[in-house]
């Protein structure tokens, strides 16, 4: 340990704890002792931490966390690193960092590989930049990466006003590619547009393979992003151009398809795709941390891109965001504070 001793630290903390899975009432605030931090990591005192779908998967005990892993929700962080590993190069005592954690996010202190740590952007709070790390790691791996989006190309982002909605369609704006959007409300749809979406599709209203089918003059998109599953994947399909790519981060709908027609992927040349963030290793998410880095985070410097923050809340009052989440009412960001 090379920045602070442990001996400087408290050695209890407050955090939101789950005695077993349940509904959002089953999050309570407990006391619990002040993780322990290995030779790569960084401990943070955290500032604010996320609210993403996978902590209410996880709270209802369809998500488990890794073995190594906390088992305290929250998987981004914001804070001042108050301590760091022997082997660690990159950060110091009183560094403001954002952090795409493995688990421990909902606490006063959290444990990271330091590889997953960035600086806050310029210009940025501790909610803004907690509000970062889990939908731009998610989006750039997923939708640069896996599915290859590239300037010129046209992509739809399913869940438009989700926090992996409103990063994606900024994101490919920002890199050239123009984006058309679902969501569940005429209001939702004009928040897709006012992001930099050409067109949004109320999906309650209108069968969004349709109407890409209208929008792109019948030559469909380059690739799709979708956090629905199942009762999408055929229209999915259905949407994509020769070449495309159908990019899976997320089945909140149902997992099992029960068939489709091969002749469809084969007669495009279709790719299936897609991944979760949480499984990967320490070196494969700081592969993407430094392109985020290096590509992106000028972007939100320039502030010509960034979290959409819809709501806060103290962390004591984790229940009633994880109640917002599952309502869906929100556009953007859930994010605790501390």
């Amino acid at each position: 340990m090379n920045a602070a001793s442990p001996l400087t630290l408290p050695r209890t903390m407050i955090y939101v704890g789950l005695a077993a899975p349940g509904p959002a009432e089953a999050l309570r605030p407990m006391q619990g002792p002040v993780p322990e931090f290995r030779d790569h990591e960084v401990l943070i005192r955290v500032q604010a931490a996320g609210v993403n779908r996978p902590d209410v998967m996880q709270r209802l005990g369809k998500y488990p966390p890794p073995p190594d892993a906390s088992p305290i929700l929250g998987l981004e962080v914001a804070g001042e690193v108050v301590a760091a590993g022997a082997e660690v190069t990159t950060f110091t005592t009183g560094d403001r960092v954002c952090a795409l954690a493995n688990g421990g996010g909902y606490a006063e202190y959290c444990a990271v590989p330091a590889t997953q740590c960035l600086p806050w952007p310029a210009g940025y709070d501790a909610v803004r930049a907690a509000a970062i790390p889990e939908t731009y790691f998610t989006v750039w791996a997923n939708l640069f990466q896996h599915g290859r989006l590239a300037r010129g190309e046209t992509v739809l982002v399913h869940g438009g006003t989700s926090g992996i909605g409103t990063t994606a369609i900024q994101l490919a704006r920002e890199f050239g590619a123009r984006a058309y959007a679902t969501a569940g409300t005429p209001e939702k749809c004009e928040a897709c547009v006012k992001l930099g979406a050409e067109a949004a599709i109320d999906y309650r209203r209108e069968d969004f393979a349709a109407r890409i089918a209208e929008l792109t003059g019948g030559a469909g998109v380059n690739v799709v992003l979708d956090i629905v599953g199942a009762p999408y994947f055929e229209r999915n399909l259905q949407c994509l151009a020769m070449d495309g790519r159908l990019v899976q981060v997320a089945t909140m709908l149902g997992t099992k398809v029960e068939r489709f027609d091969l002749v469809q992927v084969m007669r495009k040349r279709l790719v299936i795709t897609g991944s979760t963030m949480r499984p990967r290793t320490t070196a494969e998410k700081g592969t993407i941390a430094s392109a985020l880095k290096e590509q992106v985070w000028p972007v939100l410097a320039a502030n010509r891109a960034g979290p959409v923050i819809h709501a806060t809340f103290p962390l004591a009052q984790a229940a009633e965001a994880h109640r917002l989440m599952e309502s869906s009412a929100h556009v953007g960001k859930i994010v605790l504070t501390l």
